[in-house]
């Protein structure tokens, strides 16, 4: 059986693109890289949206992203079942283009936040975390301006009672999240966006907090080996 293919998006500013290939090899399926202006997406089994600053955030994280090209065939395969995995920008990507719910603002502090961040499984029914345990606490980097969670009380409410909240923080709440969310999930469990960076946590040899990013990419080859 080949590997499964997962792509890697790019967009100017992009940052974390080539930490996700790498992530997506060590786990073994082939890194596809996807540029924003492609107008297809190569046939992949997967998408990852990673960090960084897409268009230098000079409108609005995401906003300007969610009219590339490439969304044009994301959004829909998304909508019918294509997994999606995005990371920080990739999660504010994922909120414009209204694939997730809510938006990510400024942080509370109004500071730019880089430490190695706790937080708590929620879920493992996505097609991202099966191999976790629900309750588990993971130790992931984050770096983030604009990573506050917010979302209406009917959203929220919505996530809370459909088990739709993947990830809390854990041990503080570090932007001033609500409901100190870290990561949602779509209503079918396939699209997934957290602020954390799981592709930076998955060897010990860079010295990374912890190996507990591996996980992501586990759960998605055994999704896509017994789909």
């Amino acid at each position: 059986m080949s590997a499964a293919r997962v792509g890697v998006v790019t967009f100017p500013g992009t940052l974390d693109d080539q930490d996700a290939a790498r992530a997506v090899r060590l786990a073994g399926a082939e890194a596809v890289p996807l540029w924003h202006a492609d107008h297809d997406l190569d046939g992949v089994d997967a998408v990852f949206l990673p960090g960084g600053f897409s268009y230098g955030d000079y409108l609005r994280c995401g906003a300007i992203s969610r009219f590339a090209p490439l969304m044009a065939e994301l959004i829909p395969a998304a909508r019918a079942g294509l997994p999606v995995l995005g990371t920080c920008n990739g999660f504010q990507i994922l909120c414009e283009a209204h694939l997730l719910p809510g938006a990510l603002t400024r942080n509370a502090s109004l500071h730019y936040i880089c430490r190695d961040q706790p937080i708590r499984v929620e879920s493992t029914a996505t097609a991202w975390t099966s191999d976790f345990a629900p309750g588990q606490e993971i130790l992931l980097p984050i770096k983030h301006g604009e990573g506050r969670f917010v979302a209406s009380a009917d959203t929220l409410a919505d996530l809370e009672s459909n088990g739709r909240v993947v990830f809390r923080y854990a041990g503080g709440n570090p932007n001033g999240s609500l409901n100190d969310i870290a990561g949602i999930s779509n209503e079918a469990g396939n699209v997934v966006g957290l602020m954390p960076h799981p592709e930076h946590a998955v060897e010990d040899l860079v010295g990374a907090p912890s190996t507990d990013g591996r996980g992501f990419f586990t759960s998605i080859l055994k999704k896509l080996v017994n789909a």
